[in-house]
């Protein structure tokens, strides 16, 4: 695929990476509103109370501030992730992932208009997984997560299983939350894309406590 645009520098220091952050930040609220023929540096600029000399000190042009929006919101979910990962780390894998998916369910529906045009409009912006360091992270996370419970898990290749369910739980997030969004309540999406999740991990033992499968499906 062809080069991304990319920021012309990393900010280092608290006080250029709160300038990157405003600018970001005005560039997400610009695209929700107005969408990307409607968004421009000089506008950004006056969003986010600087200059346009400084938003130009960062990003060449709109095209690098979308991909930067890009990683923005996958190190966003590395952050929900971790976040509620350190709070259930005594909790058994489907309790560890109704979390994340309640996390990034909740993560996404702060901007649904954003991530519409993020993903709807723009995909071809968002840098592969190989080239994120913030979805190598995701990845290596859950990834680790799997091999904690290895010895509860069907799949027995944790690499593709990993990818199987961060794929799941990104598309159908996605389409829960973006507009138009699903067509049913969104507690019980979740529910039933976290029973999704621990059925193909566990097997029967995915089912939810107080089940019973029923005589119908048990082979004839």
């Amino acid at each position: 695929m062809p080069n991304l645009p990319q920021p012309r520098r990393i900010p280092r220091q608290s006080r250029s990476r709160a300038l990157v952050d405003s600018i970001l930040e005005a560039t997400a609220r610009i695209l929700s509103e107005r969408g990307y023929a409607g968004t421009n540096t000089n506008l950004v600029a006056e969003r986010a109370g600087v200059s346009v000399g400084s938003v130009y000190q960062y990003f060449p042009n709109k095209d690098s501030l979308i991909t930067a929006l890009h990683e923005r919101h996958a190190v966003e979910m590395h952050a929900a992730m971790e976040t509620v990962l350190a709070r259930t780390p005594s909790l058994g894998l489907r309790a560890q992932l109704a979390a994340i998916v309640r996390a990034w369910v909740a993560a996404h529906q702060v901007a649904p208009e954003l991530h519409r045009v993020l993903e709807k409009e723009f995909p071809f912006f968002d840098a592969p997984s190989d080239q994120s360091p913030a979805d190598q992270s995701i990845h290596k996370r859950v990834r680790q997560l799997l091999e904690d419970h290895r010895n509860e898990l069907v799949p027995q290749d944790l690499n593709l299983a990993t990818w199987i369910i961060l794929q799941s739980m990104e598309s159908l997030i996605h389409a829960a939350v973006i507009p138009p969004g699903a067509p049913h309540p969104i507690e019980k999406t979740e529910q039933a894309i976290i029973d999704m999740l621990a059925g193909y991990l566990h097997g029967s033992r995915g089912e939810r406590p107080g089940h019973k499968p029923q005589d119908s499906c048990r082979g004839a």
